[in-house]
């Protein structure tokens, strides 16, 4: 079989550690027979850091040349088509795979998270891209839900990046023990006052413990300023992590005993590599991942209001608490490897 030349399209280049996992992992498990391209927020640092070509993926110009020079597209990984956070987002996605087909491309809708949809336009434009790829899989049970309604096929497995590798993080082991990860990111539900409590919690919880505090922004846009908010109000030793290499951002996790986290691959990163883990929950993709885990946590719209309750349920955690064996890992990693096997299937051959 020949090179084929195959388009990856996600969310990548725009400073999301989730995304880059995904893009890092897609990577991962592509036939060596591909040659990829990656649309990206910054074709440089995307080239620069995979190894692989990339372009600006808001250039018409260059999607074009793109598109009629490639066989497939791949639309890479995680929450793409949902309308919460923004309705264009969602229409970008389906209408250059749509645009694909209609040139003759195959089309690949990989490790999928679909939804929340709210708006009956991005519901059907949803519906009818999906129907038209070659292949469909998906990360969880909600959208494995959808596309039976819709009546398109689909495979469903663990999201891939429980078997992205991990790599060490350098001076990491060098922070005082124990370690403790913290991720948070803005949200409406993290109003000022849940923020406070949070952050007294924070205190008390290393006050009890005695442990160094990492805390470990996903998305500097979103996390940084609480990070930096947070910091400096924490009696003992800290240290914000701003790790760019997804590879990195799952090894850290190594070295911690518990992470306390809001984004969704924050807890798969730290579930996978033997963490204790306390969910609070933004999104239905986080709370279905803590019912699958059996991870404590709560909705962000539940947390208690007593900053001492907090703490004291986090000491109980982190004193009581366990991990996932490592059977319980493998089998996940093992699960999410049904995604490489969907890639491997849909490119036999490479044509349309």
């Amino acid at each position: 079989m020949g090179q084929i030349r195959v388009i990856l399209c996600g969310y990548y280049g725009l400073g999301n550690g989730g995304d880059e996992a995904l893009l890092a992992s897609l990577l991962q498990m592509l036939p060596t027979s591909v040659m990829p391209l990656v649309l990206s927020g910054n074709p440089k640092q995307t080239s620069d850091r995979y190894g692989v070509p990339a372009i600006n993926r808001k250039s018409p110009r260059e999607l074009i040349k793109a598109l009629q020079q490639s066989q497939v597209i791949i639309w890479g990984g995680g929450s793409l088509i949902q309308d919460v956070t923004s309705a264009i987002s969602p229409l970008y996605y389906a209408g250059l795979m749509k645009l694909a087909q209609i040139m003759g491309l195959k089309t690949i809708a990989w490790a999928q998270g679909i939804g929340p949809l709210k708006r009956s336009l991005t519901t059907w434009v949803a519906q009818q891209t999906f129907a038209g790829c070659t292949a469909v899989s998906v990360r969880d049970r909600g959208s494995a839900a959808l596309l039976s309604e819709w009546g398109v096929p689909f495979t469903l497995a663990p999201d891939p990046v429980w078997a992205m590798g991990s790599k060490p993080v350098s001076g990491l082991w060098e922070l005082p023990a124990p370690r403790v990860a913290v991720n948070l990111r803005s949200h409406p539900l993290l109003t000022p006052t849940r923020m406070a409590n949070l952050t007294q919690a924070l205190i008390d919880f290393q006050k009890a413990t005695q442990t160094c505090i990492l805390l470990v922004p996903f998305q500097e846009a979103q996390d940084l300023a609480i990070a930096q908010t947070i910091q400096p109000q924490l009696p003992g030793p800290s240290q914000i992590m701003r790790l760019e290499d997804p590879q990195q951002l799952k090894g850290l996790f190594r070295g911690v005993e518990m992470a306390i986290a809001m984004r969704f691959h924050g807890l798969i990163m730290a579930a996978a590599e033997e963490c204790r883990c306390f969910a609070l929950s933004y999104d239905p993709k986080v709370s279905q991942l803590m019912q699958d885990l059996e991870l404590p946590g709560w909705e962000l719209s539940s947390i208690p209001d007593n900053p001492h309750q907090i703490s004291q349920t986090w000491i109980e955690q982190y004193a009581n608490g366990s991990s996932l064996s490592a059977d319980q890992i493998q089998f996940r990693v093992d699960q999410a490897l049904i995604h490489q096997e969907v890639l491997h299937k849909a490119l036999e051959g490479g044509g349309s």
